[in-house]
């Protein structure tokens, strides 16, 4: 009950949004999709930006892949950190470009079990754009999160105490409409996503049509 709404609307999302990897930044925990929120969101309200000091700390895991096309070493700084729901915690990725050109590259990522995405709040993140790293380049990627109070009386969500962030690096390709985008075939996209094994996760030709739409 808790999260059917959640997906429902993070379909509707799904199907306006283009192109495909900046939708997952503002989509709400469909398919293990963290939830990406502004400032001007209630969740930032003071009483909800505070630690659960009566629930439980929840373990979370920091997972980082790369497509082969992309040749960057990329890992997290931190294996986890345990962190109380409501209380924010800042985690740091490492990304250097190995090659001796200048590559631009989009991350994505998905939180399993994707049960808990809806409650799973990044306030700033290195996937919100892509990245350009210069030759032989080595950057810090910090990441900024928090865990949703309502994850205490979501009984779905009882007796979790781990969570994986995962995120995935592409090399980075300009489609039809001058976007960028992951250059990767489909299934790949979708797997690193979290749309796995969905039904009705969006395809390539669903994007195409929006883009098209929104560009006339």
């Amino acid at each position: 009950m808790y999260t059917s709404a959640v997906i429902i609307l993070g379909v509707g999302v799904t199907y306006a949004a283009v192109p495909l990897y900046r939708m997952f930044c503002s989509a709400t925990g469909f398919a293990g999709t963290p939830t990406v929120i502004s400032t001007s969101s209630g969740r930032f309200d003071p009483s909800r930006l505070t630690p659960d000091t009566n629930a439980r700390r929840i373990r979370v895991h920091f997972n980082a892949d790369r497509a082969e096309a992309l040749p960057w070493k990329f890992f997290p700084q931190q294996k986890y950190v345990d962190v109380l729901p409501g209380e924010s915690s800042l985690a740091f990725y490492k990304a250097r470009n190995e090659s001796k050109k200048d590559v631009i590259g989009i991350a994505t990522y998905n939180v399993t079990p994707d049960r808990v995405a809806p409650y799973f709040s990044k306030v700033e993140c290195f996937c919100f754009e892509e990245q350009k790293l210069l030759a032989g380049e080595e950057v810090d990627m910090p990441l900024l999160f928090f865990i949703d109070k309502d994850i205490v009386d979501d009984p779905s969500c009882r007796g979790i105490n781990d969570i994986v962030l995962s995120y995935t690096f592409f090399k980075a390709r300009r489609n039809a409409q001058g976007h960028l985008e992951p250059d990767a075939e489909e299934d790949v996209v979708q797997k690193s996503l979290g749309f796995e094994g969905y039904e009705h996760s969006p395809r390539a030709e669903t994007r195409k049509l929006e883009e098209s739409k929104a560009s006339g």
